[in-house]
């Protein structure tokens, strides 16, 4: 390696080429244009060779082929900005309803800004709550849930292990380097209530919310708890995004309703919430917007009440997964003396997951989650050291840990994703064919679209794998939204790419609504039929030889989907022999 190079993985990321250090992963280069890596070396399939990147136009074409397994690329070590220690920095929340709850600011050169949503994640936002010693993470949001900030946006690209004491331990983009707008903000919500700001906050305990009066445990009169009592809500906005945050928060399903007028009769003691403001979207009623606690103009004729979908009992069902989108997925809880609580992930696999989902009716396990992958519960950690064979009924039947003996904390908590009875549906609309456009999912009766934050082949790869066709090629973004209602359901997937189903997959938000960059996202697959069937065999049989198919599979692709994804079949990407190596290269 020549002096002032550096090695590195060449990635692709929401339509820009960018650099991957051994160590730090950067953007190559946030302009457009072309970039030059004189030692650039394409591997995979047979390849080898030369290669020109450009940030936009060939390198999107050539990369997204499905041929590169990856690139590896000595560029100059100048090219690129690298990724860095953020260093010492004062954070704040804001406009959140309280000090542990909103959006994410950092002190630099004697300004605060804001913080980039790009790569932002639940590990980030564990480390922001500890080191305001505000508790755990509850959600890390973007798309600037608690408003947007203004000013400078100081941070972007931040990734956290999530076991850093502070920020400054986090890398992230250099100070002010980014391509973001304040829309993207960043924000966290976090166990811990602080004080209150002197807007509204509901309970900052997501656990103290309860349904009475009702039929079961699912439907009733909300109330929740406060200075040690119980009180009701007030029905003024009460609408149904409030009834699904409810439904949601206990583990019921959806919501079928959204009553006011007392339906439920009316409670007595405080009114503690009023003009509660949900989107639908948050994971706890903490999270929405309310007046302060105990400010109200109504009286009890105006308590407000649900109805969720889950209209099983607690004596009937002494299991629950909380705080997922649906009642099949979420953090596992186990009823105990009258009293939900966790299970701490110690020893928790698949086989422990199965009979979860076997025991809720909620088809198969697809995975079996640990660390709080669903939030951190707030109850006694009921069980500890699960060993199921996975052929149980209900996960008592197991072996494990007398009630409440554990060495645990909800950091611990054991969560669980199953297929549900009727998993997240997909298809793809308006493409070449039955594995290549914009990516739809079903969801009561109706086709929603995808957002595109964060979108990449990662995402493209799980939706190929569930449609049962081939590989990814690409996941182009800026797709027009359906015509239809023009709301899409899921914003900012993030996908590992070994998963089975979409349903596995973290999202930032889910509910309805447009996307907030305006675009879906859409996929381009191989079919099962393609040639690429073809050239793995004859990469068996004849070796060196396979190069020639793969070059033929390049141009095959690019002439049967390059129109569709927004290229022109008439200029596909060059490939040529290199002199050096005689390999076929990307010109």
């Amino acid at each position: 390696m020549s002096a002032g190079q550096t090695r590195g993985t060449l990635l692709r990321r929401r339509g820009q080429a960018c650099c991957q250090h051994p160590q730090h992963p950067a953007q190559l280069a946030a302009r457009t244009g072309t970039v030059t890596c004189p030692k650039a070396y394409v591997m995979g399939m047979g390849f080898s060779g030369r290669c020109l990147l450009s940030l936009h136009s060939n390198w999107a074409g050539f990369a997204t082929a499905g041929l590169l397994i990856y690139l590896v690329c000595l560029c100059d070590s100048s090219s690129y900005p690298r990724s860095v220690h953020i260093g010492p920095t004062e954070l704040r929340l804001v406009n959140g309803p309280n000090r542990c709850s909103g959006r994410v600011e950092v002190m630099h050169d004697n300004q605060w800004g804001t913080v980039c949503d790009d790569d932002w994640s639940f590990p980030n936002a564990r480390v922001v709550c500890r080191q305001l010693g505000c508790g755990m993470a509850v959600s890390a949001y973007g798309t600037a849930h608690f408003g947007q900030g203004s000013g400078h946006i100081w941070l972007d690209n931040v990734q956290c292990r999530g076991t850093e004491a502070a920020l400054s331990e986090c890398l992230a983009s250099p100070w002010g380097a980014n391509n973001c707008d304040h829309t993207e903000d960043a924000s966290v919500v976090c166990t811990g209530a602080g004080t209150d700001t002197g807007t509204a906050t509901a309970t900052s305990t997501p656990a103290h919310l309860r349904l009475e009066n009702g039929p079961n445990r699912c439907a009733g009169r909300v109330e929740v708890l406060h200075n040690h009592q119980w009180g009701t809500v007030c029905d003024n906005g009460w609408s149904m995004a409030e009834a699904v945050v409810v439904c949601r928060q206990l583990g019921c399903g959806t919501a079928t309703s959204a009553l006011g007028s007392a339906h439920f009769g009316q409670g007595s003691g405080s009114i503690w919430l009023d003009n509660v403001n949900c989107t639908g979207r948050e994971a706890a009623l903490s999270e929405c917007q309310t007046r302060p606690w105990g400010s109200n103009s109504c009286d009890h004729q105006k308590d407000a009440g649900v109805v969720c979908s889950d209209t099983d009992t607690s004596e009937q069902r002494p299991l629950r997964l909380v705080n997922g989108s649906n009642s099949c997925l979420g953090r596992v809880e186990v009823f105990h003396n009258q009293k939900w609580g966790t299970v701490c992930d110690d020893t928790w696999d698949l086989q422990d997951g199965a009979v979860v989902c076997r025991q809720l009716g909620c088809g198969v396990v697809l995975s079996a989650p640990g660390s709080a992958h669903f939030g951190p519960g707030s109850d006694p950690i009921w069980l500890d050291n699960i060993h199921c064979t996975g052929t149980e009924s209900t996960l008592t039947e197991c072996e494990l840990n007398n009630w409440g003996e554990h060495n645990c904390a909800h950091s611990e908590d054991a969560g669980v994703v199953c297929s549900g009875t009727n998993p997240l549906q997909v298809r793809v609309k308006d493409g070449p064919g039955p594995c290549a456009g914009r990516v739809e999912v079903l969801y009561e009766a109706t086709w929603h679209g995808v957002c595109s934050t964060g979108w990449s082949l990662l995402e493209a790869g799980v939706i190929c794998r569930q449609l049962g066709c081939g590989p990814a090629l690409s996941a182009p973004v800026g797709a027009q939204q359906s015509r239809g209602d023009g709301h899409a359901l899921l914003e900012g997937m993030s996908c590992q790419g070994t998963e089975s189903l979409l349903l596995e997959c973290q999202q930032r938000e889910m509910g309805l609504g447009p996307c907030k960059q305006g675009s879906a996202a859409t996929v381009v697959c191989t079919e099962q039929k393609d040639v690429i069937q073809s050239c793995s065999v004859l990469a068996g049989l004849l070796g060196m030889g396979a190069m020639l198919c793969g070059t033929l599979l390049v141009l095959y692709l690019w002439m049967r989907y390059g129109r569709w994804a927004g290229r022109s079949p008439a200029k596909p990407p060059l490939i040529k022999k290199t002199e050096d190596t005689g390999m076929p290269s990307e010109a």
